[in-house]
């Protein structure tokens, strides 16, 4: 059927520009608010408020005459369906609703279930549209008690209160866990994973991010739990199998140092994948037992230690450890436990470019950042399902602002180290 009323198409830009001609050529429809404005009687916000709510009005009443045709007061419909007055009603906007006259119509004869529906009305009824610009406004930093404040005036509006914000978010977010916790991996040729919990309150949340070999990150899961938790390190390694991560092919495994997680690695992909202890959680956890004036000397020792091969540089933490023994024993202890693994990478014979990436777990601890910042107006968590509805929604909105990792080139070094080619070259990968 012809809608006579459709006179623009949807394409974007073209679509303005048809609509625009349309409004010059009709000027007189537009020339009260041409005069309004040159006299300073009315702003161009709201103008644009006036003159958005009258063409929402409009479409819905021309939405309904093409249903049951123009009012015609006083004389005799034709069709099945007639005009049965005007009752209040709300459309969704992109972040607010708007109060607006909905058109009634109704079929001709006695009886319930006479009430047509409005086409375009039940069109502008698209709660997760709403839902989806609530949430978004939220991940920026903006809390439920002060969202009115960043929607625009208008008289009209309604439905902001702070109870149908978090309403409205709740479900919005629920969805972002679905997309994050459904997401297939078997695409992503990933040469890297990182693993690192994030606490939110009294509640422990897991993450594991991915790196592939363009040096792309992404998402791959999180788990409600901590780190030195085996179970739910187990859990969230078996989910990246489940939906696609293949434990055959060789990658390196970046983790805080936890015995949980790295018996996790093992019991899930095997001891054929190695693992590099992040350098960064080894310095606070030697520095934790030093005091103030012996931190520098020592922490200057493992930096220098780090820079050298495998073999040099762990033979110089022993003596460093031998050292500390006499005086600061706990120290050395903490110095020596997993000690092998921070030299994973030297090992390995790595590019020397990668080694700021792939020694500690700031890959994954910068998308961690991301989350605190949107989530920082949060004043209480009331349950682990709020926590994992959050982090999911803000490590989304976090990895639309992601980078390839630093020495992204030369990952294809590392991935033929990892499938035992030293040899190929960079041409041969691509």
């Amino acid at each position: 059927m012809k809608r006579n009323y459709h006179t623009i198409n949807k394409q974007g830009k073209t679509n303005e520009k048809k609509l625009a001609e349309f409004l010059s050529k009709r000027g007189q429809l537009l020339l009260p608010m041409v005069d309004l404005i040159q006299q300073g009687r009315m702003a161009c916000d709201e103008l644009i408020d006036v003159a958005g709510r009258a063409t929402i009005q409009a479409v819905l009443d021309l939405s309904a005459q093409q249903i049951a045709g123009p009012r015609q007061q006083g004389k005799q419909r034709v069709g099945d369906v007639v005009w049965y007055g005007q009752q209040a009603g709300t459309v969704m906007l992109s972040d607010r609703k708007l109060a607006v006259k909905r058109p009634r119509l109704r079929k001709k004869g006695a009886g319930e279930g006479k009430e047509v529906e409005v086409p375009a009305y039940a069109a502008m009824q698209d709660q997760p549209r709403l839902g989806a610009r609530m949430l978004d406004i939220l991940m920026r930093g903006v809390s439920t008690r002060q969202y009115r404040g960043v929607i625009p005036e208008m008289a009209d509006t309604v439905g902001v209160s702070k109870s149908s914000v978090s309403r409205q978010m709740s479900e919005a977010s629920e969805a972002e866990v679905e997309v994050l916790l459904s997401r297939r991996l078997e695409e992503l040729k990933l040469v890297i994973i990182y693993v690192d919990g994030m606490r939110f309150g009294d509640h422990v949340m897991i993450g594991a991010v991915g790196v592939d070999v363009d040096g792309h990150k992404h998402v791959l899961a999180i788990r409600e739990g901590a780190t030195e938790n085996a179970t739910v390190v187990k859990e969230l390694l078996e989910d990246l199998v489940t939906r696609g991560v293949n434990p055959d092919s060789k990658r390196l495994f970046v983790i805080d140092g936890s015995k949980a997680l790295r018996t996790a690695i093992h019991a899930v992909f095997g001891n054929q994948h190695p693992v590099q202890r992040c350098r960064a959680h080894k310095l606070r956890n030697v520095m934790d037992h030093l005091p103030e004036d012996q931190k520098d000397q020592v922490k200057s020792a493992m930096r220098a230690a780090w820079r050298l091969d495998a073999k040099g540089g762990m033979l110089r933490l022993k003596k460093l450890a031998e050292w500390l023994e006499r005086e600061y024993p706990s120290a050395a202890s903490s110095l020596m436990e997993g000690l092998e693994e921070c030299f994973t990478i030297n090992r390995l014979d790595v590019p020397v470019s990668l080694h700021r990436c792939l020694a500690t777990t700031n890959i994954i601890e910068s998308p961690h950042a991301g989350v605190r910042l949107r989530t920082r107006r949060v004043c209480r968590w009331r349950d682990g399902a709020m926590v994992k509805r959050w982090m999911a929604s803000a490590l989304l909105a976090t990895e639309k602002n992601f980078r390839k990792i630093m020495g992204y080139r030369d990952l294809w070094a590392l991935d033929a180290i990892l499938n035992g080619s030293k040899s190929v070259t960079r041409r041969e990968v691509a």
